[in-house]
């Protein structure tokens, strides 16, 4: 969260010349729906079911770009599925930096409680673990422009071995 995928994401694709997908927005289109609001109705569980089932078809599609939501790497089934789909870029930012990137921010539900610094620690302590065991390629934001930062994914994306379902790349 606020480690800035789709802002990356974006310039990533315009680089590879592929299409951009972000999974969030993708559900809000689907939903018609904003994330805060399913979140309301629906719960946290109810919002990782329709991501599960998002990330799913994108991973399905060939040749492009996704952002997914901070939290979709909680199922292992999600996990599984960016692993064979694709090169998977981590893109970490400490907590410092996720609360000034997200301080103003009322489209993210899980921050609207007292004590946002520390809801983003906890979260961090149990995804990063997670974020790690899925990545090809790590990639710190903190204090980076974001074309640096393509810059470095796109000369590292270089390097890795091809892999059969290359193509896509997901950034988490």
């Amino acid at each position: 969260m606020g480690a800035g995928k789709s802002t990356i994401g974006r310039l990533l694709a315009k680089e590879l010349r592929l299409p951009f997908r972000d999974s969030d927005k993708e559900i809000e289109q689907r939903t018609g729906a904003s994330i805060p609001l399913i979140f309301d109705v629906e719960g946290e569980q109810g919002f990782r079911e329709r991501e599960h089932a998002v990330i799913k078809d994108l991973c399905e599609m060939r040749g492009l770009v996704m952002a997914t939501g901070g939290g979709a790497v909680l199922r292992p089934d999600n996990r599984q599925l960016l692993r064979a789909g694709g090169r998977v870029i981590y893109l970490c930012t400490s907590v410092e930096q996720q609360l000034d990137r997200t301080s103003r921010d009322r489209n993210r539900p899980l921050l609207q409680k007292p004590n946002p610094g520390e809801i983003l620690a906890n979260l961090m302590a149990v995804r990063d673990p997670l974020y790690r065991e899925v990545a090809d390629i790590i990639v710190q934001t903190d204090e980076r422009p974001p074309r640096l930062v393509v810059v470095e994914i796109m000369g590292r994306l270089q390097s890795l071995a091809p892999r059969e379902s290359q193509g896509r790349s997901a950034l988490s």
